[in-house]
């Protein structure tokens, strides 16, 4: 029997309103989610030794829904490492790429082509925070979203670092290019090791561009980045996984 229009409508209104929303999960990424002022926070769902883990962050949020650990209320993965905590919130808004970016002093930010897991980017956010990057930017298909795992893999950075997903990646490197960034491409083929591309000049503004693992950089990436450089290895042993490589990058090109 086919369902009245007035049904599907409901359903998919329904779907679209989730779609919206990300549920946060653990007590740290949950605590720094409900202490950010610019969540919007929906619904906070606890157990009763969660609640009291929380402390004085529960009260930044929504009235708490009490649960039962072995019955959790919040819709999350089987598998989800909870810890008794999960927050219901949209989406951050970091506002356009020309403000989150625009280059004070050796301004650092980190590109990411076509990285889709949520625990690499997540991983990323915690580097970018600590040495200082002004944001970290990404496709907006064909990379991670914000979701919980990345919340919990960047233990609080989710909700203080810039997280950009933009619609054409050489069209932001390019607009990098015309605020001064010197944009360089991560590719272990490379000649040039990536502090040696930044010798003389490291209080330029640098964009550090680097792709999933396996595909690496796509060619209009690669085309688009001023030059690539590489991570030099003591060995011929391998490569770094993305997210470690983008924390060298990151301490290799801080300025001296």
């Amino acid at each position: 029997m086919k369902k009245p229009k007035w049904v599907v409508e409901k359903e998919q209104a329904r779907r679209k309103a989730a779609a919206d929303t990300v549920w946060l999960f653990g007590l740290h990424a949950v605590r720094d989610a409900l202490m950010n002022p610019a969540r919007e926070k929906l619904r906070l769902v606890v157990t009763r030794n969660a609640l009291d883990r929380l402390g004085e962050a529960a009260r930044h949020g929504p009235a708490p829904e009490i649960s039962d650990a072995r019955r959790f209320a919040a819709p999350l993965d089987a598998q989800s490492v909870h810890q008794g905590a999960a927050l219901e919130v949209r989406p951050l808004d970091w506002g356009a790429l020309s403000d989150a970016c625009y280059p004070k002093g050796a301004a650092r930010v980190v590109v990411l082509d076509r990285v889709t897991d949520p625990h690499n980017v997540g991983a990323i956010l915690r580097s970018a925070e600590v040495f200082g990057a002004r944001a970290v930017i990404a496709v907006q298909r064909h990379s991670a979203p914000e979701t919980g795992a990345l919340a919990k893999t960047a233990s609080g950075a989710l909700e203080r670092q810039p997280y950009l997903r933009v619609r054409n990646l050489a069209t932001a490197m390019e607009e990098l290019k015309s605020m001064g960034y010197l944009v360089l491409g991560l590719a272990g083929e490379a000649e040039e090791a990536v502090d040696a591309a930044v010798s003389g000049q490291s209080n330029r503004p640098v964009a550090l561009v680097l792709g999933a693992e396996g595909p690496g950089l796509r060619e209009k990436t690669r085309a688009t980045c001023d030059k690539l450089v590489k991570i030099p290895g003591a060995g011929e042993f391998g490569s770094l996984n993305v997210s470690n490589a983008a924390a060298v990058a990151l301490y290799a090109t801080q300025p001296r």
